[in-house]
C-alpha cells in the first residue's frame, strides 16, 4: 500500500526522529509488512526500509494513493 504523508503530529524527539529519517509532508511511503500483532510496521521511505512501532506510525497522517 502506498500513501503520501500529509502531516506528522506530536512533538519532541519522536517527531524529530521521523523528520530525520526523511518522513516529511509530501513524501511517498509504502507499507511493506505489518507484524502479526501489528507491531512493528515495516515501511519504505525513499530507498530506505524503516521499522516503526504502532504508536509512532499513528502520528503520521497519510493520503492513500
Amino acid at each position: 500500500m502506498k500513501a503520501r504523508i500529509v502531516k506528522i503530529t506530536g512533538q519532541g524527539g519522536v517527531r524529530k526522529r521521523m523528520v530525520d529519517m526523511g518522513m516529511t509532508p509530501g513524501t511517498v511511503v509504502e507499507v511493506e509488512r505489518v507484524a502479526p500483532l501489528g507491531d512493528p510496521i515495516a515501511i519504505r521511505v525513499k530507498r530506505y526500509r524503516l521499522m516503526l512501532r504502532k504508536a509512532e506510525a499513528s502520528r503520521i497522517a497519510v493520503q492513500l494513493l
